[in-house]
């Protein structure tokens, strides 16, 4: 089986802590980003216990955190900045978050201007639109953003602050991104609806305590899906892997690609899942543009590795949001799989893979970006002579065991 979901994981913990009673999470990620959101939660005075897989969140209600006593430390994850931003926002206390150098470059432009627009005393403290971010106490009021980008942590940002903001709160998406905030705090008791692309909150509910099962991670199962298609003779289960339809693009790319994928077990819990059942295909080349690159974008890295391994040719656009990860994903990518020997050219908003090349390995750097790592760890399993990935053990921060189990795959 694989991790638990990364994103559900962090909202888990983030809706607990402000939920009264205890919330049992089972199934939950142990990698270092949502460790950090724990960190963070435990600094503001919520008592949060670890079992191994399974955390329990005493929650304090909606306006019981408490004012940390030092600045809070998000490490490597851009949810945990974005989202924990959107509840600092509305409390009476202020609040300082910082992270590693690569939290220090990516983009909270994106998140200040509506909260500012909301009322929040939210500032970049070295004045260039990155953390570290300083939130000071104000008067939040309800505001209907139209968002520039897809992107469920702006999104889920501005509805969290709309939890304490005077009347009703909206965000418009050009397309809808992954909806996981809308559902679970849904469940946790929250005035909140979904109407084509916009959702929209209203302020201070009583969020009651729930056991959440975190489903299996889609984009962890990505990998192992991917080694299930290219590997001869293959075929793998992938249990109770989570298939939201705003997060399932990857099923549909390899699907148009000629992939044989089956769904079994299907059952929906709040949150939908199944059992995969992947085997060897043979593939072929495809557009990945538009509605479906919100789905799937951090899923890209993976498939333009199955690009490089399919016939024909790949066009993925629409993803300049690729260049603010972690990484430069567009770049890296590129400059990786030109390294194993690969016809594929960056362009503005993504990329353009000529398939069917005989791969060989070579020295990736991975940027400190585990999505680059996974997918080059699967490239290398599959390509002639061996594979280096530089700074490899950057998995820890959403996958800690996975080249112990990608590895297992070939015993």
């Amino acid at each position: 089986m694989i991790p638990g979901d990364k994103s559900i994981s962090h909202r888990a913990v983030m809706f607990g802590s402000l939920a009264k009673g205890k919330t049992k999470i089972t199934h939950f990620l142990e990698g270092a980003d949502c460790l950090s959101t724990i960190d963070c939660f435990r600094a503001m005075g919520i008592e949060i216990l670890r079992d191994g897989h399974t955390v329990y969140v005493n929650g304090n209600g909606l306006h019981g955190l408490k004012a940390p006593a030092h600045m809070l430390d998000v490490g490597n994850s851009g949810t945990t900045t974005r989202l924990i931003s959107g509840i600092l926002a509305g409390q009476n206390f202020k609040s300082e978050l910082n992270g590693d150098a690569s939290i220090q470059s990516r983009p909270m432009k994106r998140i200040i201007t509506p909260l500012q627009m909301m009322g929040s005393n939210i500032t970049s403290i070295h004045e260039n639109n990155c953390a570290p971010l300083r939130i000071q106490p104000s008067q939040l009021h309800g505001i209907h953003y139209q968002s520039p980008v897809a992107s469920a942590q702006v999104k889920s940002c501005i509805l969290l602050a709309g939890l304490y903001a005077e009347g009703k709160t909206s965000v418009t998406e050009p397309v809808i991104s992954r909806n996981h905030t809308e559902i679970m705090l849904k469940h946790f008791g929250a005035d909140i609806t979904s109407e084509g692309t916009t959702a929209s909150i209203l302020p201070d509910p009583i969020l009651e305590a729930r056991e959440i099962n975190v489903p299996g991670d889609i984009s962890s199962a990505a990998y192992f899906i991917a080694a299930g298609l290219l590997t001869p003779n293959s075929e793998i289960l992938i249990r109770n892997v989570g298939i939201n339809p705003t997060r399932d693009g990857i099923l549909q790319v390899c699907k148009n690609m000629g992939a044989d994928i089956t769904l079994l077990n299907v059952r929906n819990e709040g949150e939908p899942t199944a059992d995969l059942l992947v085997r060897t295909s043979s593939l072929h080349g495809t557009t990945v543009e538009g509605a479906l690159i919100p789905t799937l974008i951090d899923e890209i890295p993976m498939i333009a590795v199955l690009a490089a391994f399919a016939d024909g040719t790949t066009v993925i656009r629409d993803a300049a949001e690729l260049k603010v990860k972690e990484s430069d994903r567009i770049a890296v990518i590129v400059e990786n799989l030109s390294r194993m020997g690969a016809d594929i050219e960056g362009t503005d908003d993504g990329m353009i893979i000529h398939g069917g090349k005989q791969l060989h390995g070579a020295i990736i750097d991975s940027h400190l970006d585990h999505r680059i790592a996974m997918s080059f760890a699967v490239a290398g399993t599959l390509c002639d002579g061996d594979m280096e990935i530089i700074n490899g053990e950057c998995v820890n921060i959403s996958y800690p065991q996975f080249y112990q189990d990608l590895y297992s795959l070939a015993n």
